[in-house]
């Protein structure tokens, strides 16, 4: 992860992306509707250089954007997403400014198929998210325009952007989230709340190398 996040360090320099916002218009997710939502950050990393973030403060964030964003699907199918924040560069005032760092973040997510009991990725699958460009960081780094906060909040937002992407097209191919029958539910989870034990582990699971 070390060697990952430094690649991720470098790479920062000159990426960007587009962000997705809660108020954007929903996909089709077939049958989603979010249930467990579970965030951890047990085992994330820092790039040296960048600014501190505690565990918390990335499990909130990324919290309140799964549930601002998926939590507007009415399907009447449940699924859990467990996702692990596993490393950070967010980009400090302190770096050259010809370097015009941006932020950058890695994320492992695993889909629960809540009426079959199973992980709908065997495979865990990870993102790496950027923060977005605007006319101010792009000329001198973003950690000159923005907060810590700031940051954090832009990053998890692109992150569940790329995380809706991949969904969909998890859905085009292989039908993720059609409905079927014997699994609608009319069943309400409370969220924030305790999740099964699996669906927990499932969240902080990593790949295998090879």
């Amino acid at each position: 992860m070390i060697r990952f996040l430094s690649c991720c360090f470098a790479i920062v320099l000159i990426a960007g992306c587009a962000q997705t916002t809660p108020d954007a218009p929903l996909e089709n997710l077939g049958a989603f509707r979010l249930g467990h939502n579970v965030v951890v950050a047990d085992k994330v990393q820092k790039v040296p250089g960048s600014r501190d973030a505690r565990p918390e403060d990335w499990v909130s964030a990324m919290t309140q954007a799964v549930e601002d964003r998926f939590g507007q699907y009415q399907g009447n199918q449940l699924y859990h997403l467990g996702i692990s924040i596993e490393g950070y560069n967010l980009a400090g005032p302190g770096i050259p400014i010809v370097l015009a760092p941006k932020s950058v973040v890695a994320v492992n997510v695993t889909v629960w198929d809540d009426a079959a009991g199973a992980k709908l990725n065997d495979e865990v699958k990870t993102f790496t998210v950027f923060e977005t460009t605007t006319a101010g960081s792009a000329a001198v780094g973003s950690g000159y325009v923005r907060s810590k906060d700031e940051q954090i909040k832009g990053l998890v937002a692109n992150a569940v952007g790329q995380i809706e992407d991949w969904m969909l097209e998890e859905r085009a191919a292989n039908g993720w989230f059609d409905p079927r029958p014997g699994a609608a539910t009319d069943v309400v989870i409370s969220r924030p709340g305790a999740a099964p034990a699996e669906i927990e582990e499932a969240a902080v699971e990593t790949p295998q190398d090879g």
